[in-house]
């Protein structure tokens, strides 16, 4: 490997794309960015397909309380100590990073791969989303894992090809209107629970009024988690709800696809800031829908199993809930669609983002129209961690332990050869697993973490025996001059990026709108603890539950409203502020009022 000048690499780096570089210092967020980031993106549509399958699964009340706490505890380790680190230290994405380790085919798969998954879950969004829109149109329910409905399939191509137009192309705006929407879907899903439990309480107890904790306990046992499955039989247990919450994000934390976003983090203890996702939405709103799904299931006189996340979300929120529903799984859809065109697009470099995403769309429009696949959400995500986890662990494997053990990073690039070893320690373990979960010896979600472990053993014995032991001064000289080299045209970009301008927004009205939808969202919710509180029986409970659903609908008007309205003032404030730094003045702006 011949040694390259400073100029050679100043061109390398001018020619790159931005997402194969590390990020700079000037393009690091602080706590408050992750802490929103995390409970917007675990705040979703999916939550409603969770918590009825905890209550599909057989899980006991306590199995839910106690298994959640530490399975959400284990994945927030998880993020703090093996993602986060990786991603503060190396600064790049986990697709660059397996470049530079592992080579151009582990790559691909793996990006081909990750569309895969990234797809399904895009494809289950769609179709939860559907399920309140059948409501509207009333088309029939989908009760079957395939559409019986000509009506529903047409609804769910037309709204899935608007979200695949959406990502492909107007995505920036959507993300935009999507980063305001977690505050909502928090108190909206909270909300929804709270609601249902007098119903639920009037079910197990024959009393709306809840004398205390005990009584939420024992409707939680009766109604909800009752330890036993709808067809009688024993549940998953403790060990299975640990094993699932841990599992639910195991790609992103263990697999460590999560790097793209941690590498933005100004310290690696960040990673504790995924808490507000993994308890707030992998706790609060898993438990808050699972008493939803009950509830409606026994108001509806329907089985659990059969229930859509739009009929529950209509019981316990009104037509509010029809708007939880929607946007719930349009963003979360729209997100993991991009992110599916930025995978396919590393394994098809020729074509832009763009036309990836809408090939990869038109598959997951045809697989929205199939219930079984939003059904099964909870199995697909777990497998799907199980198949990813094993690079994660290669890259555990690569960055933290070959150099304690005497060995050289970024060895295969170095010597110029396939990084075999990468490819025997994913491809083993998952056989493995696939043996076990065929032969029904052990579930899905004990499996992730001994095939973490098992690709990081691997990978270290292969790579020891195929040339990770030897030196290689040329590849290391040349991999620090690019380093070198990166600082300094990052600090050209500070400089360019103009980071000294203060670009708050303290305007009055900007001010007045962002205390409108605060004070919106406690109304809501204090609409919700009403209901809850003051429900002395079943017709009081009825009427303070209509008058819940219209403060909802009203509300959430409101909160859209006065919450985009911040955020493009917001926004066009920081425009503003920038050209005013750059000595014009932007297309299109107004001066400040």
């Amino acid at each position: 490997m011949s040694r390259r000048t400073p100029d050679e690499v100043d061109r390398r780096i001018a020619g790159m794309d931005s997402e194969q570089l590390p990020v700079g210092k000037h393009e690091l967020h602080g706590a408050g960015h992750f802490a929103g980031l995390y409970a917007a993106e675990n705040v979703a549509g999916t939550e409603f397909v969770f918590g009825a399958t905890f209550v599909i699964l057989g899980a006991g009340i306590w199995d839910v309380i106690i298994g959640l706490a530490v399975g959400n505890l284990l994945a927030v380790l998880t993020y703090r100590f093996i993602t986060a680190p990786i991603a503060t230290r190396t600064r790049m994405s986990v697709y660059t990073f397996l470049d530079r380790a592992a080579g151009r085919t582990t790559s691909a798969l793996y990006n081909g791969l990750n569309a895969v998954v990234f797809a399904v879950i895009s494809a289950a969004m769609i179709t939860v989303s559907a399920t309140a829109l059948r409501l509207i149109f009333d088309f029939p329910a989908q009760t079957e894992a395939y559409p019986t409905s000509v009506g529903f399939i047409v609804l769910a191509i037309v709204f899935g090809s608007v979200a695949v137009l959406v990502a492909a192309f107007g995505f920036n705006a959507l993300a935009e209107f999507a980063s305001i929407c977690g505050p909502w879907l928090m108190v909206m899903f909270a909300a929804g629970g709270i609601v249902l439990v007098p119903k639920a309480a009037d079910e197990a107890l024959g009393t709306t009024v809840l004398s205390g904790w005990g009584d939420f306990i024992t409707i939680g046992g009766d109604t909800v988690f009752t330890g036993r499955t709808p067809d009688g039989a024993e549940g998953i247990g403790l060990l299975g709800v640990i094993g699932y919450a841990w599992a639910a994000n195991s790609f992103a934390h263990a697999g460590l696809i999560d790097m793209s976003l941690l590498r933005y983090a100004k310290k690696s203890w960040y990673g504790y800031l995924s808490a507000t996702g993994m308890f707030l939405g992998h706790y609060m709103a898993w438990v808050s829908a699972g008493f939803m799904g009950a509830a409606t299931a026994a108001i509806t006189m329907q089985s659990i199993t059969v229930l859509e996340p739009g009929q529950v979300a209509l019981q316990a929120l009104g037509y509010a809930g029809f708007a939880v529903v929607i946007v719930g799984g349009w963003t979360t859809a729209n997100a993991n669609l991009y992110r599916a065109g930025l995978a396919g697009q590393g394994v098809f470099p020729r074509f832009s983002r763009a036309k990836v995403t809408l090939l990869i769309g038109g598959l997951v429009v045809i697989a929205a129209v199939f219930p079984f696949i939003y059904r099964g959400y909870l199995n697909l995500v777990t497998y799907a961690g199980i198949a990813l986890v094993p690079i994660g662990g290669i890259l555990f494997a690569e960055y933290w332990l070959l150099p304690r053990l005497g060995m050289t990073r970024y060895w295969a690039r170095y010597k110029g050869v396939q990084n075999v070893p990468a490819l025997l320690a994913w491809g083993i373990p998952l056989a493995l697993a696939a043996v076990l979960l065929i032969a029904g010896l052990a579930p899905a979600y004990y499996l992730f973490p001994p095939v973490w472990l098992l690709s990081t053993v691997l990978y270290v014995l292969l790579a020891r025996m195929m040339g990770a032991a030897e030196r290689y001064p040329d590849g290391e000289a040349d991999d620090e001059l690019f380093a070198e080299r990166v600082d300094v045209f990052h600090t050209q970009q500070a400089r360019e990026a103009h980071t000294d301008v203060d670009t708050r927004d303290r305007r009055a009205l900007t001010r007045v709108l962002k205390v409108v939808w605060i004070v919106d969202l406690a109304v809501i919710a204090a609409a919700a603890l009403v209901v809850l509180l003051a429900s002395s029986d079943i017709t009081a409970y009825e009427a303070h539950r209509d008058r819940f659903f219209v403060v909802a609908a009203v509300g959430t008007v409101i909160y859209f409203l006065a919450a985009y309205g911040e955020l493009r003032r917001r926004t066009a404030h920081t425009r503003r502020s920038l050209a005013r730094r750059d000595g014009s003045s932007p297309a299109g702006s107004r001066p400040a009022d």
